[in-house]
């Protein structure tokens, strides 16, 4: 059984992104490297447009699974973006850990 729409196979790589909560995903990248975050923006990036397109043909409150994996993902990307784009860095003091109650930011 493949995590995502067949037209999103190529992401499959990517699936331990796909986390349903914030706190997990603010979790998954704290956890991972900048290489780590970099392969996940680079691959799921320049996949979000068709993504997007892909979501919006469908009902939100009745996704197929693997659609709503594929929503997660994109969510995923998101939270990733910020170190890539902005920071440059994995942690930053403060960036979230108290909008996110039950992830505890290790101390630095």
């Amino acid at each position: 059984m493949s995590t995502f729409p067949t037209d999103f196979a190529d992401l499959e790589p990517f699936a331990d992104w796909a986390l349903a909560t914030e706190g997990e995903r603010y979790a998954k990248r704290l956890s991972s490297s900048m290489d780590e975050l970099q392969a996940f923006y680079d691959a799921v990036f320049p996949r979000l447009e068709p993504a997007m397109a892909y979501l919006d043909a469908h009902d939100l409150n009745a996704l197929p699974d693997d659609a709503t994996r594929l929503l997660w993902l994109c969510y995923s990307l998101i939270n990733a973006s910020f170190p890539i784009e902005v920071w440059r860095q994995t942690r930053v003091p403060d960036s979230g850990a108290a909008a996110v109650e039950l992830v505890v930011e290790p101390a630095v």
